[in-house]
């Protein structure tokens, strides 16, 4: 038995009462059918708008409260030749967006210019600091992207200073809003139907709306900050990442034709190409410093100069994949030095952590220990810790973030993400608050990862064809999530692969369709997976072609083994190294034969003497798996031992000596030859004629032998000098009546059961046992 990693939630399968017909004429596959209406999808025209999206589906961005007033503002200061600063924020989302609106600027003859704060010295957001310094060189108005919806004292230093202040954004709205000339926001306009753009989608919209025309030359930009800043790919953004991925496929941005080239994007570009290359190599630059050169790179209009700062970008990124892996390991050895204090959320802090990279630290530590996470660089001169927080399903950061804000200097970010900075002194107080509110809020259910199973489908169903039909449903993300199927099959191969032998691979054969599965992360499974088991995946379908052959392929998010398990390495030499990987904790090795204590096995050792009382049954009874080293006396103390354990795992690594008695056994005919010879012969030498015998027959000595003795045990013979003669008119006996003869016998029956057998007649008579001992234990708990 393996258990799986997450919860796994199979989707209402029923139709929701919604005939076939719901899409007639539409000659939509089944499973496509299937996979609208668990979206809510229930019409046909629902259907199109979902399958084929539409650009004139957008809300018209006139709908955005204030940005007729904004517009006006910004006509002015063009008009007056006033200096537009445009503030930006150093994540993808904000580079794009910032970009967007330094394009349509200048294409409407604005005198503006860009400023993206930097997270090391100045933090997130608009800052004081910078604002005076904006004043200082003239600037007259400060629009703001993806940021400063929570800019409070900001924008009452504007205020002061006469500077207008324009605030677009898309985070989350507190209770009060700062006091700006106009905020531009989804959130806070009520007129306007999706709530969801990224920043760079309400730039996008005021850039419409400036420019008096649907700019299509953007789509690029607003593709990578809404894939990138993981908004629900739905409505609008969907939409929008549609036509995005079209249009970055096609690009002729210099900039982000060089990133495209960097990290080897050749054909279209998919929302997983944005996500894991394009995305994250933007956003390295900001987390490692000024993120001044991603904006550069997107705004460059030279193809030279765009190769020089992609490539820098790559390097950034290379060395932000270093760092982000130096300080999960050391946040790992804080969580498990601490593990009752981050029992139900983690909060980690130490000196000397990049501040830009904490949330990718943050995020791999929820996928590790599935529950929110925390983590705070130090900075001793400053007094202060600053970090990223990433979430949970069930926990809400920024909901919970609130009821303890007067804990945090600063604070904000959405229900899954955060960002804060507090006194140094506070950090075990937000750890204490924090562990406080999931303890009372969470059930232990909620920690375990969900995952949404969409489907199970039968192996011979999947087939290119349906990977392929699948595609419709794209792109996805949050919102759309890529469909999770469930399968069940035996595997025909199982091995790790990666050069640290981290990754698991998988292939499957059905009657018609065969399949590959592999599973990131997943290569210490393989010493937990019997070969002969039915494994249950969890995963999105895919193509994998190579050397221009296609196959499916499931790339898998989780497994789990349901029946008990054994594992096979009777003779095994090397079994020790093959069980290394179980937990020490919950495995058990038995004995038989051996009571040495000088024998050293990696697991804790019982012999199975020591089971005879309640207590070290009940002992046993705690252990997941157990390891027979060796074959038992007899066939009943297996059947003893079942009623002390039910394993999720058996493993077997007994090995058979030589001079196992079964081995040389004789069966009844060679009794018969042997002595219708000795009474022929009338004498039998052991010095000289077992060798001719062995030579004659082929029998080995050892069955000659045991065919002496059991004779001389029912007295049918006599042994005088090393000279062997029959008894005359000896008593009539059964050779079952020799003690040596039933000992032989049922060391055969345990060879036979348990050594010789198959793995699969092995595994049949130990269900058979555990079953007879759980079918008495019923029997007696229901007193039948």
């Amino acid at each position: 038995m393996l258990q799986s990693q997450a919860k796994w939630e199979f989707k209402n399968d029923e139709m929701k009462a919604l005939k076939g017909t719901t899409f007639h004429g539409l000659g939509l596959p089944p499973l496509i059918e299937h996979l609208l209406v668990k979206r809510g999808i229930k019409t046909k025209e629902e259907a199109i708008s979902f399958l084929e999206p539409n650009l004139d589906d957008l809300y018209h961005p006139s709908l955005l409260t204030d940005i007729e007033k904004v517009k006006k503002r910004i006509q002015q200061a063009i008009d007056n030749e006033e200096s537009i600063l445009v503030f930006g924020d150093y994540d993808a989302d904000g580079v794009s967006a910032t970009a967007v609106l330094i394009e349509t600027l200048r294409e409407l003859g604005a005198m503006c210019d860009y400023y993206i704060p930097n997270r090391f010295t100045e933090g997130y957001g608009p800052n004081e600091q910078a604002f005076r310094k904006a004043y200082n060189q003239g600037f007259q108005l400060i629009i703001t992207v993806d940021t400063g919806i929570a800019a409070f004292a900001p924008a009452q230093l504007a205020k002061e200073l006469g500077i207008d202040l324009i605030i677009t954004d898309h985070h989350e709205v507190q209770s009060v809003l700062p006091d700006a000339y106009a905020i531009i926001h989804p959130k806070c306009s009520t007129a306007y139907p999706f709530k969801e753009l990224a920043g760079v989608g309400v730039a996008f919209k005021l850039a419409h709306y400036l420019l008096g025309y649907f700019p299509k030359q953007f789509l690029d930009l607003v593709v990578i900050g809404t894939i990138a800043d993981l908004v629900p790919l739905v409505s609008e953004n969907r939409i929008l990442t549609y036509h995005g991925l079209k249009a970055i496929s096609q690009t002729k941005r210099p900039g982000i034709s060089a990133l495209k080239k960097l990290a080897g994007i050749s054909n279209a570009v998919s929302e997983e190409d944005i996500g894991f290359l394009i995305g994250p190599r933007i956003n390295a630059v900001g987390r490692l410093q000024s993120a001044y050169p991603a904006l550069e790179l997107l705004l460059s209009e030279d193809a030279e100069q765009a190769d020089s700062i992609a490539t820098e970008i790559n390097d950034i990124n290379q060395k932000r994949q270093k760092i982000v892996s130096g300080i999960t390991e050391e946040a790992i050895g804080h969580v498990e030095e601490n593990k009752e204090a981050n029992k139900q959320v983690i909060v980690v802090a130490q000196e000397g952590w990049n501040e830009g990279v904490l949330g990718i630290v943050a995020s791999k530590l929820v996928r590790l220990y599935q529950r929110p996470a925390v983590v705070l660089t130090l900075q001793p001169d400053k007094q202060r810790a600053k970090g990223s927080a990433r979430s949970i399903p069930a926990f809400d950061l920024f909901e919970n973030g609130m009821e303890i804000k007067d804990l945090f200097e600063q604070f904000g970010g959405h229900a899954q993400a955060a960002g804060m900075t507090l006194s140094i002194d506070d950090v075990d107080r937000i750890r204490i608050a924090l562990n406080q509110l999931a303890k009372q809020k969470l059930a232990i259910d909620d920690y375990k990862e969900k995952l949404e199973i969409e489907q199970e489908i039968a192996l011979d169903d999947v087939d290119i064809k349906l990977i392929q039909s699948l595609d419709q449903l794209a792109p996805f993300g949050m919102g759309n999530p890529k469909p999770l199927f469930h399968i069940k099959a035996k595997p025909i191969e199982l091995r790790q692969i990666g050069s640290k032998k981290n990754h698991l691979k998988a292939a499957f054969q059905g009657e018609s369709q065969r399949m590959q599965a592999i599973g990131f992360g997943m290569g210490g499974l393989y010493h937990l997976i019997s070969p002969q088991a039915d494994m249950e995946m969890v995963g999105f379908l895919q193509i994998n072609e190579w050397n221009g052959r296609k196959n499916t392929q499931m790339m898998i998010q989780d497994v789990s083994v349901k029946e008990w398990q054994l594992f096979d390495f009777r003779g095994s030499k090397l079994w020790m190294k093959q069980v290394a990987n179980f937990d020490k904790n919950s495995t058990a090795i038995i004995t038989f034969q051996t009571t040495s204590n000088n024998v050293s096995y990696p697991f804790k050792h019982y012999h199975f003497d020591q089971l005879q009382n309640e207590e070290s049954k009940r002992v046993l009874s705690e252990y997941k798996t157990i390891i027979l080293v060796e074959l038992p006396k007899n066939l009943k103390d297996i059947q003893m031992l079942m009623e002390s354990v039910t394993p999720e795992n058996m493993v077997v690594t007994y090995q058979l000596e030589d001079n196992e008695l079964s081995q040389a056994f004789p069966n009844r005919n060679d009794f018969k030859w042997f002595y219708g010879m000795l009474l022929k012969r009338r004498n039998f030498s052991l010095s000289s004629d077992i060798p001719l015998l062995v030579k004659h027959k082929g029998w080995k000595k050892d069955k000659i032998e045991c065919i002496i003795k059991v004779f001389s045990e029912l007295e049918f013979v006599k042994i005088n000098d090393g000279i062997i003669r029959p008894v005359d008119q000896p008593s009539k006996r059964d050779l079952t009546e020799s003690q040596l003869y039933q000992k032989v016998i049922e060391q055969a029956e345990i060879e036979k059961t348990m050594y010789y057998s198959t793995y699969q007649e092995l595994k049949d008579w130990l269900t058979s046992q555990m079953e007879q001992h759980r079918s008495i234990k019923e029997e007696m708990i229901y007193g039948l």
